[in-house]
């Protein structure tokens, strides 16, 4: 009998339903597992809830050969793969809520051979955590190395490492890092990860592959919260920053990244506060990025306003809703937040532009804001708000919105004067 013959991936969000559509093309049984009996449903159906290229047609046709089933609770299986959220809490604290419901689901249907892999981002120590926790609930298995025989588990932590938009590509060629709670753990994950994954799969510790992952992410936060923070230096110095970092990054040896309204996403603006949270002593610089980040959001909300007060009867077009461009994730979005705050305000004076939506968020829908294309915010709105850099947006041609008193946080219209 094949050794990973059926699969269950318990989460079907943004990672977890691209994994077990990847994984049920290359042969092996998967079901996917949600508590939400819409997505279950919906992904049952050969269907999918997110917008991600490629993924429909893939999704429809495991579906439709039976490679891929759903179900609200786990089944049996050879391999538990853990994709569920993990946020964080009002105080920035790791909320690992998700985790322990989804362990607590499979603990009794686990036996000898199994292998459990963590893949949500999640603290140091978090699969440590849950190796002892299987251990305690079930004495009759032990994180071994010797097979089926002695009652022996394997538990590892692999984090996902893909870029909305590129996910199926970067989930099948990306380098995975994977971590075991042993060495033979390690090795059992890298032969079912090898499976499906052309990238190389990287053998570590457990500790240090979740460190890995926040370690990327904390360090995209670190030069994003630079960029920003330049942007405001420029704009207190009246510096075009767009220029600056163009001309900077001609050094062979200097990369500036591009500013923007603050950081958005489920990872770049969470991960980092799981460091600081395991080391709040020692981790100023993370936490600085992380205020700096922040601070960026709240003082585009202030030139807004400032900007709305001159034109009082204005009509302003707010450009963007999701965390970045052309995409429909609106995960921890400046954005959004910006544009709650001024709905808030403003009313039905914001026109809300964001092509990659259908319909406005709940949070939106009772803030009396138009839902608006860009060629009628074009023609009704006199203000406009960069917040995300659409392809979309960057096609307007200078003509048709020379009439616009514009701030733009992303640079893409650097022909009229702006605001970063």
């Amino acid at each position: 009998m094949p050794e990973f013959a059926k699969v269950a991936v318990l989460g079907l969000g943004y990672i977890g339903l691209p994994t077990a559509a990847l994984i049920a093309s290359r042969g092996l049984r998967v079901v996917g597992v949600d508590t939400n009996e819409r997505i279950v449903d919906t992904v049952g159906s050969g269907k999918i809830h997110i917008a991600e290229p490629d993924l429909d047609g893939l999704v429809s046709k495991v579906v439709s050969s039976g490679a891929l089933a759903t179900s609200c609770k786990p089944q049996p299986a050879d391999v538990f793969i853990i994709a569920v959220p993990t946020p964080i809490d009002g105080e920035n604290r790791p909320d690992l809520s998700s985790v322990d419901a989804a362990i607590e689901s499979i603990v009794d249907l686990l036996t000898p051979g199994n292998l459990v892999i963590l893949e949500s981002t999640s603290p140091i120590g978090t699969t440590e955590a849950i190796a002892k926790r299987i251990g305690e609930r079930r004495p009759d298995l032990h994180i071994g190395t010797n097979g089926k025989e002695n009652g022996a588990i394997y538990v590892a932590y692999c984090p996902e490492r893909v870029l909305p938009g590129r996910i199926l590509t970067e989930l099948a060629n990306n380098d995975r890092c994977i971590g075991g709670i042993t060495p033979a753990c390690t090795r059992r994950a890298q032969r079912f990860y090898k499976m499906f994954v052309r990238g190389a799969c990287v053998g570590t510790t457990a500790r240090a592959a979740e460190l890995v992952k926040l370690t990327e992410n904390a360090f995209r936060d670190t030069n994003i919260a630079f960029a920003n923070e330049l942007s405001l230096i420029c704009d207190r110095l009246e510096i075009n920053v767009w220029e600056v970092i163009d001309i900077a990054n001609r050094h062979p040896r200097v990369n500036v990244l591009r500013p923007g309204p603050g950081v958005g996403g489920h990872c770049i603006a969470v991960d980092p506060w799981f460091i600081i949270d395991s080391a709040p002593d020692l981790a100023r610089i993370m936490r600085m990025s992380r205020e700096v980040n922040k601070t960026k959001t709240r003082t585009v909300i202030e030139r807004a306003e400032a900007l709305i007060e001159e034109n009082s009867y204005a009509n302003i077009a707010c450009c963007g809703l999701t965390f970045k461009a052309n995409v429909d994730d609106l995960r921890e979005s400046p954005a959004l937040e910006i544009v709650l705050h001024l709905a808030g305000k403003y009313g039905s004076r914001i026109k809300v532009v964001e092509p990659n939506l259908r319909r406005l968020p709940p949070e939106l829908a009772d803030c009396r804001v138009g839902f608006v294309s860009i060629d009628e915010a074009l023609r009704s709105c006199e203000v406009a708000i960069i917040l995300v850099d659409h392809d979309e947006f960057k096609m307007v041609p200078l003509a048709e919105r020379r009439h616009l008193d514009v701030i733009d946080t992303r640079g893409i219209w650097q022909d009229m004067p702006m605001r970063a």
